[in-house]
């Protein structure tokens, strides 16, 4: 998205125009009968058919750089035949008739085997991102993405529009029967899938570092008064903020013109000084952004009115209004120059809010989606003054990565709209889109008491401060008040825990958008990227690798009333693992139920982990002067820790600074260094304090520090921790530390099983005494002594007890509408499964039924994804009692 200097006089200014590379090599363009093929990577092939053979050079709506590094292929040719062959790929055309690509003519073959033939349907296709949520409640269909286990995936760009002479979009007018697809064959490599697509369609930008701290927003009629009111009290409670977003009630909405949703001249009544409330908040490190539903033009009423009407050739005293043409390049730069750029400049808004509800296509251009247009032309507008390209807006579909950030759309307030932004947040990696921003804690609606809402709100910001961007927003509704001091003890704490950590991790977020930015890889991932041969990784849908370091499985569910806990599933993949935040050491390759109050976050880190943070996160989203590196054990590892200015372009130039972290470790050793940062250090401070957290560590023999500074130790049993404080050192100063363990293992692997009986039994309802006498029977080897209580515990609380104690369980993943039902027993525990499915659809009276037994394997899955299908498992816990998971019941059966 490179920035041009001069301005256009025939329609858009140059500043909205990317540098495009459309043109590929002519050595990558192999020419056939009506057809080119051209080989974009050894992975990625454009198919083009054209009957007048004229094809396409301009860059689409989709695709802008065609001219990459040719990749070696050969080309084999007969009097009918055409073959193009990769390292990776094989394509066979047969020209032999004039019927263009059919499924008889046109097939390519992947290394593994697997044969595409033009037409296939993608049956193992992994979903994608949508539009909007809005009206939806719960789980919403996802358009295919990229990523699909059948290994490979088709994109046909024959109808998108392409980019003009004069800088804007235009019909290809291409003739009868043309097509342009774009085939990707990387297999299950996903990550691969990214790369290629990226590098044809454009790069994430890389965002503004304050973008990564909390926002603040709800739809309501805010005076400036009351909405610096509210960012003080933030302050006074130390709860760190970043962004407060101004929706739409800060233009004027009574008029004689419209609906009131369109608005451009501020409301008087509640910002008599809109440019000094920005300036305020700014000198306060909070960034400002104005809601803009564009789409009913600009109307007499409006103070821009007389200058635009005049620009665009309307006689102002005719109060015409100024419609909304996404097509006219005219009227977009007028949009630009009268509109949105003064309001930036004067004003001093940071970004916009693209909130486009309105028509997919545009009345004036056939296939133009009036949503992208503006994605695209607002994004570019920003670099005008060096600003990074960054908007908010929904998802205008492929290629949307190139316009950070998402809003999702108006989620209801409900568990199963919580459920599904997980999903959906890693899923849209298979269109390469990482920079979500969901309505933490939910826009509408609602049912329930004040603690349940409560709860809800204090699970969904604790997902929200482990999501691309945490917004926590509401609609105008006078009993819905997100703010976190509004609520009572434990509630208010999980808030302010959560929006602490969401800042705590900013120098950590901020490295994984440089990651994104040059390496292709977002943020949040879903599991099967890094395990595409684990089944185990296609059924945890709400669970995510978050940046390279950590795997995020956060409640989703409300505790049970006898438990009083929440309780999930979580896989964790081969290798070793730690909570985050305890240290707990857990054996990969396994399932486990994770049981847990409102203060529980399953994060865990993977061994060897690196993870930099602010350690003095109340305040803004500058790079830190304190510095906490939390690392683990278990592994070799090296982590470059990226800084810079936060908010200019200046890093496209070098501008910028690296701090190389490296861990090795060798069983009873660990060594640490802190290499002294590297590059533009401008933007970072003369000195920097280091406090060094090694977490799930023995109590170790000896700690030696190189350090030119005075240092201080701590090691605290109970934590598995050793804490290291480093005195403020110049920032080009590196540091060491080498930990020997007094042990055979620096890896503490202590079983913590009895601590966890005894918080169990701390949150059970049930008599004292009953507690009293469980831990002092609880024996770790066993379960046949629960027996003694079945009576006084619910299943409830004997199922948490048994899966604690054996790692064995059942559960019911909910795919976002397909169920599967899944059981798990990892140390191989003398627990037996039944499964039983009832099919409504055979008999509809009584259904016919199947059931299995045996005993519980490691891991299995039961499909149960047909809608007819009823199907229940039951564990039976070496016969002291049973627990089950069943799936929907179907519709009740006609007689």
């Amino acid at each position: 998205m490179t920035q041009r200097p001069n301005d256009r006089s025939d329609g858009l200014a140059d500043r909205h125009v990317p540098d495009f590379q459309p043109v590929a090599s002519e050595a990558a363009t192999i020419h056939g009968p009506n057809v080119r093929i051209t080989v974009l990577t050894p992975r990625v092939l454009r198919l083009e058919y054209d009957p007048t053979e004229t094809f396409e050079d301009r860059p689409s709506q989709l695709v802008w750089y065609r001219d990459q590094p040719v990749p070696d292929f050969e080309v084999t040719r007969d009097e009918d035949r055409l073959v193009v062959e990769t390292d990776t790929v094989e394509l066979e055309y047969d020209h032999g008739t004039e019927e263009g690509f059919t499924g008889e003519t046109l097939s390519v073959e992947l290394a593994d085997g697997t044969v595409w033939t033009y037409g296939d349907e993608n049956e193992g296709n992994l979903g994608g991102a949508l539009r909007t949520v809005d009206q939806v409640d719960g789980a919403a269909p996802l358009e295919d993405g990229l990523a699909s286990r059948e290994g490979w995936a088709v994109v046909d760009d024959t109808d998108r529009l392409v980019f003009g002479e004069d800088g804007w979009v235009q019909p290809r007018d291409a003739p009868e029967g043309y097509e342009d697809l774009y085939f990707f064959g990387d297999g299950t490599d996903y990550q691969a899938r990214l790369t290629d697509f990226r590098s044809i369609t454009g790069e994430v930008p890389m965002i503004p570092r304050w973008a990564l701290g909390n926002w603040w927003s709800r739809y309501w009629e805010y005076s400036q008064t009351e909405l610096r009111g509210v960012v003080e009290e933030f302050q006074q409670r130390d709860i760190p903020l970043s962004v407060a977003v101004i929706d739409m009630d800060w233009h004027v909405v009574e008029n004689d013109y419209h609906d009131g949703w369109t608005g451009w001249t501020w409301n008087d009544e509640y910002f008599p000084d809109p440019a000094g409330f920005v300036e305020w908040l700014h000198d306060n490190d909070i960034r400002t952004t104005l809601n803009l539903h564009p789409a009913e033009g600009v109307h007499p009423h409006e103070a821009q009115y007389e200058d635009f009407a005049t620009f665009m050739g309307i006689d102002p005293d005719s109060e015409e209004p100024v419609e909304f043409d996404a097509s006219d390049p005219e009227f977009l730069r007028g949009y630009f120059d009268h509109l949105i750029d003064p309001m930036e400049d004067e004003e001093g808004i940071d970004f916009w809010w693209l909130d486009w509800q309105q028509w997919e296509e545009s009345p004036e251009m056939d296939g133009l989606d009036p949503l992208w247009a503006l994605n695209h032309l607002h994004s570019l507008d920003r670099t005008r003054t060096d600003k990074r390209p960054f908007i908010f807006s929904r998802w205008p579909g492929l290629g949307g990565h190139r316009y950070p950030i998402g809003f999702s759309g108006d989620a209801y307030i409900s568990w199963e709209s919580l459920r599904f932004q997980p999903h959906l947040t890693a899923t849209s990696a298979n269109v390469a889109y990482g920079w979500w921003s969901h309505d933490i804690g939910g826009h509408m609606g609602g049912e329930g008491d004040s603690r349940e809402f409560a709860e809800l709100y204090a699970r969904w910001t604790q997902f929200g401060s482990l999501s691309p961007i945490n917004r926590i927003h509401t609609t105008k509704h006078r009993f819905v008040d997100k703010r976190p001091w509004e609520f009572d003890g434990a509630i208010s704490e999980t808030l302010e825990d959560a929006l602490t950590l969401r800042h705590e991790l900013i120098p950590y977020l901020y490295t994984m958008a440089w990651r994104d930015h040059t390496e292709s890889v977002p943020l949040v991932r879903p599991m099967y990227y890094h395990h595409p041969d684990a089944q185990a990784a296609y059924e945890t849908v709400h669970q995510y690798y978050f940046g390279s370091e950590l795997l995020a499985a956060p409640h989703l569910s409300e505790r049970d009333d006898e438990t009083n806990l929440a309780r999930r599933s979580v896989w964790l993949p081969a290798g070793e693992w730690f909570d985050f935040f305890t240290g707990e050491y857990h054996e990969g390759e396994r399932w486990l139920a994770r049981y847990g109050d409102l203060d529980d976050l399953p994060v865990y880190a993977k061994a060897g982990a690196i993870v930099p943070m602010d350690a003095d996160a109340s305040g803004d989203a500058d790079t830190p002067e304190r510095l906490r590196i939390v690392a683990f054990p278990g592994a070799d590892n090296t982590f470059e820790l990226y800084e810079d200015d936060g908010t200019t372009m200046a890093h496209r130039d070098g501008a910028f600074a690296s701090t190389e972290l490296v861990q090795t470790f060798d069983g009873d050793r660990l060594t640490f260094e802190i290499d002294g940062a590297d590059g533009d250090l401008s933007a970072l401070p003369d000195e920097r304090e280091y406090e060094l957290v090694f977490r799930g560590v023995t109590e170790p023999a000896s700690v030696d520090i190189e350090a030119p500074v005075d240092y201080e130790t701590d090691y605290r049993t109970d934590e598995a921790t050793l804490e290291v404080t480093f005195d403020p050192v110049a920032i080009e100063t590196g540091l060491t530390v080498d930990v020997e363990a007094a042990e055979e293992s620096l890896v503490d692997r202590r079983d913590r099983t009895s601590e966890h009986i005894e918080d169990l039994l701390w949150s059970f309802k049930t008599h004292v005494t009953v507690k009293e006498s469980i831990f002092e029977d609880f024996e770790p080897d066993g379960i046949e002594w629960l027996a003694d209580y079945v009576r006084p515990l619910t299943t409830a609380q004997l199922r948490a007890l048994a899966e604690t104690i054996t790692g064995a369980g059942v559960d019911l993943l909910d795919h976002d509408g397909n169920e599967r039902l899944v059981v798990w027993n990892p140390d191989d525990a003398p627990v037996s499964y039944r499964f039983s499915a009832w099919d409504w659809s055979d008999e509809p009276i009584w259904g016919t039924s199947e059931s299995q037994r045996g005993d519980s394997p490691p891991f299995t899955v039961f499909d149960v994804t047909d809608p007819a299908v009823e199907g229940e498992v039951r564990l039976d816990y070496d016969d002291v009692f049973a627990a089950t998971a069943v799936s929907s019941a179907p519709d009740e059966p006609e007689n």
